[in-house]
């Protein structure tokens, strides 16, 4: 017996069926070659029609092979007896999996950087009343953390606003305290002349 065929023998690898698999490999690449120069034969004769931009054009190339390649390994895994629905169901909750925890992920590094955000900004205070529009959520800044901003509403309840909220809504903002730079000055402009009047040129 020939030793390559023993050896498969002890693998308990059936000859024909690897013989197969190889087949429908080259036979699968000789047909993605040939699809994909089609392809771009179509694509150049519909560029000037349609205005298809050359990313476009590779991008469906890609697309269109990356599809027929799935086929082929799940045809490959049929042929061995691996449940095609079993793959299917493993890449479906890895899918889930990953996009649960992508979402997860940027809700979290979004409502920090808007924490250093407002820290940086100040656009309300410790003290301060905010109402985020047009929800009419009200209540007194008392608390501020890295994901949210604690209101404490006129019922004496505790609102727990997420940071990014802030740069997504319109908010409103209450009992200012210490007037700003600008009211001051214009304040002293105005008690000094009885009325406000522009800063004169040098």
């Amino acid at each position: 017996m020939h030793p390559q065929i023993a050896w498969f023998d002890q693998a308990n690898i059936s000859l024909p069926l690897l013989l197969v698999t190889v087949a429908l490999i080259i036979f699968a690449l000789i047909a993605i070659v040939a699809l994909n120069r089609l392809m771009r034969g179509w694509l150049r004769s519909a560029e000037a029609r349609v205005h298809l931009s050359y990313e476009t054009a590779l991008t469906l190339t890609r697309v269109v092979s990356g599809g027929l390649w799935l086929v082929t390994a799940l045809l490959v895994l049929n042929l061995w007896g691996i449940s095609v629905s079993g793959v299917w169901t493993l890449l479906a909750s890895a899918i889930a999996v990953i996009g649960v925890g992508f979402l997860a992920v940027w809700t979290m590094v979004s409502n920090v950087t808007a924490s250093f955000f407002i820290s940086l900004w100040r656009p309300f205070r410790l003290g301060q009343t905010v109402e985020i529009l047009p929800e009419a959520l009200k209540g007194r800044v008392i608390d501020r953390n890295l994901m949210f901003t604690i209101l404490r509403d006129e019922g004496g309840n505790l609102l727990q606003v997420p940071n990014n909220l802030f740069f997504q809504k319109m908010f409103r903002v209450s009992d200012h305290g210490n007037p700003s730079m600008f009211e001051c000055l214009e304040n002293e402009r105005t008690d000094a002349s009885g009325k406000s009047t522009p800063p004169r040129s040098s």
